[in-house]
């Protein structure tokens, strides 16, 4: 008897074995994705700036689906809620695509609505992380200040470009 296997259950197996090499699929496109590599860096810039300054805080690091890749909280963190708010507030910056400042000036102004946007994180300090025009992921920062925060994750993002 002969066994016939669906071209997709090929494709399929040839994708996940190890050292096989596919051709890329014609009709897609790649793009810059965020590394592991590349959120440690970002992550070490901004501890760095943090810590040059005397602000012990959080610094997170995700993907651009809101995912965490990486977070390193500083001894003597200022804020419990820091570890909740520096990924909430890279996860802002990625949803909504730009810096969490901008959000939080809204609410602020001519865009009160948005606070009944549940779930995100509208204080300075988020920044979406954008690669070649593509958007890769964000940073958060949490530390003792808005200002502050929002500093150093400018800092993070110049130390890697």
């Amino acid at each position: 008897m002969t066994r016939y296997i669906p071209a997709f259950f090929l494709g399929l197996a040839l994708v996940a074995s190890p050292g096989v090499i596919v051709a890329a699929t014609p009709g897609l496109t790649s793009r810059p994705v965020m590394t592991l590599a590349l959120a440690e860096r970002l992550l070490q810039a901004g501890v760095r700036e943090a810590a040059r300054n005397g602000w012990p805080g959080v610094v997170a690091v995700v993907d651009d689906a809101g995912q965490l890749m990486a977070l390193t909280r500083m001894d003597n963190a200022y804020m419990r809620a820091s570890v909740d708010l520096a990924p909430g507030k890279a996860r802002t910056a990625v949803m909504f695509h730009r810096p969490t400042a901008i959000l939080e000036g809204a609410i602020d102004g001519p865009r009160p609505a948005l606070v009944t946007a549940q779930g995100y994180v509208m204080m300075k300090g988020g920044e979406p992380i954008v690669i070649d025009g593509q958007l890769v992921g964000g940073i958060g920062v949490s530390l003792d200040t808005p200002e502050h925060d929002e500093q150093v994750a400018l800092a993070a993002l110049a130390g890697v470009k």
